[in-house]
């Protein structure tokens, strides 16, 4: 017998959810006061305490009343990609271990597997091997990570430490961002201190793309510390900024190239979309989410950087009673977190366990379907498809109609097969579907878009 039955009671109850997670409604359908009522708001804390068993077990039957499937195959809401089982695996042993991955003498094991996991991400993404690596929370704080190495790489170059001397008197920095930057660099030049005001703004195509003869211009009006930031994935569309003519021309201006790539940067592993990725590698940092399309579970981002010692710079510090090691990882050096969880087992068991091949096959499959989902709506009368599915994006119009369009995205939202949700795409209201789980077959595609149609009330 274990003498640990409550490690055994979460697997029972894991592969329950497991089991009905491809059947039930794909968003609860409880109340907000509902869920309140059931964990106990506004009564007062406990007196007495129960016991373990008993407490794991209400929260799974309560919590289970309010969750989302978002590791099934029917999610296609913020490019939310489901975990592998290999990865609740890998997880869960992380939790057990609850290793601190700040130092090398905190956790080896969790320095050595993000040094391995690291060099294999370079190598799938077709990066600089020698550039550094950061396990953060996510795509928001990898971008911040990347653009606070930018920050310090680009004031050096200018002759002021900003590290020691913050920002007040600084020379000034040009943002150059396109028009379509997804709102987590906003947020990270705010956190910065280099305010979103002043950033300069280039106009993209119908697809989303960064005009790059705009930039060019931009860059020729710019003087001192610059910083550029490119898009590889449209959170709407999944098209990429030209990425090699954008490369070129930050690289001639002597300007930080900063790619955020969340989703989009994996289209590196499949020879398909990998085209859509030529000329990341003239890049000076990348950020991408392995919650995204590696499918592991929340929350993993990665910070890439040419720069190492702009990077470390940017984020190390040290203290007397800390054990840094001059020979060894220590974690923390490349991110803003010092004690944290340590995110690179997830990352190397989903390497491991896919290879190469399977990390390609993940991608592709999602591409395709994606693809799948976007002949099976626009065949039909009434239905408009906004852009060309490159990738893993759809975005869908209905009767050419907002409020119609609206109306729809809830239907679906509350019919309970599918999950999705609705954005403004260039004034016009749109529904957005990601397709970024490894699970998601032809089949589930197949439903859903009958249930898309269905809310539309437009017979096949």
């Amino acid at each position: 017998m274990s003498r640990y039955p409550l490690l055994h009671q979460v697997v029972e109850l894991a592969s329950a959810y497991y089991d009905r997670r491809d059947t039930s409604p794909v968003f609860p359908r409880i109340t907000p006061e509902q869920l309140r009522r059931a964990f106990g708001a506004g009564s007062p804390v406990p007196e007495q305490g129960q016991s373990a068993e008993r407490v794991i077990a209400d929260l799974s039957e309560t919590a289970g009343c309010g969750l989302v499937a978002q590791t099934g195959p029917r999610y296609f809401g913020f490019v939310i990609g489901g975990s592998l089982p290999v990865t609740t695996a890998a997880d869960w042993l992380t939790s057990v271990w609850d290793q601190n991955s700040g130092l090398y003498a905190t956790s080896p094991a969790a320095s050595v597997v993000e040094e391995v996991a690291a060099s294999w991400l370079l190598e799938l993404l077709g990066l600089p091997r020698h550039a550094s690596v950061g396990f953060v929370t996510g795509g928001g704080t990898a971008n911040f990570t990347g653009l606070a190495a930018a920050r310090h790489y680009v004031l050096r170059r200018a002759g002021w430490d900003v590290e020691l001397d913050g920002l007040n008197g600084a020379p000034a920095i040009n943002i150059i961002l396109g028009a379509e930057a997804h709102v987590t660099v906003h947020t990270a030049l705010r956190m910065l201190g280099l305010g979103t005001r002043s950033i300069r703004q280039v106009p993209t195509d119908a697809q989303g793309r960064m005009v790059a003869g705009e930039l060019l211009k931009t860059l020729r009006t710019c003087k001192g510390p610059t910083i550029v930031v490119a898009q590889a994935g449209n959170v709407n569309t999944g098209a990429f900024d030209p990425l090699r003519e954008i490369g070129s021309a930050t690289r001639e201006a002597g300007a930080w190239l900063h790619i955020d790539g969340a989703f989009g940067l994996w289209a590196a592993v499949s020879d398909e979309p990998k085209h859509l990725t030529a000329g990341a590698e003239l890049a000076d940092s990348w950020s991408t989410d392995g919650h995204k399309w590696l499918n592991v579970p929340y929350d993993c981002g990665i910070i890439m950087c040419a720069h190492p010692e702009a990077h470390r710079s940017a984020m190390t510090v040290s203290a007397a009673y800390l054990v840094q090691s001059d020979k060894q990882r220590d974690p923390f050096e490349w991110t803003p977190e010092f004690s944290r969880r340590a995110r690179g087992f997830t990352v190397y068991a989903a390497l491991k366990h896919l290879g190469r091949n399977g990390v390609r096959d993940l991608v592709e499959r999602c591409c395709a379907r994606a693809r799948q989902m976007a002949d099976n709506l626009r065949s039909h009368r009434g239905v408009e498809i906004l852009n060309d599915v490159v990738l893993n994006q759809v975005l869908v119009r209905f009767n050419g109609s907002d409020d119609f369009t609206r109306a729809v995205v809830e239907r679906v939202q509350q019919d309970g097969t599918c999950w999705l949700g609705g954005t403004t795409w260039h004034g016009m209201a749109a529904m957005r579907i990601s397709v970024s789980n490894w699970s998601t077959t032809e089949k589930d595609i197949e439903l859903s878009a009958r249930a898309i149609l269905r809310a539309a009330t437009i017979e096949r």
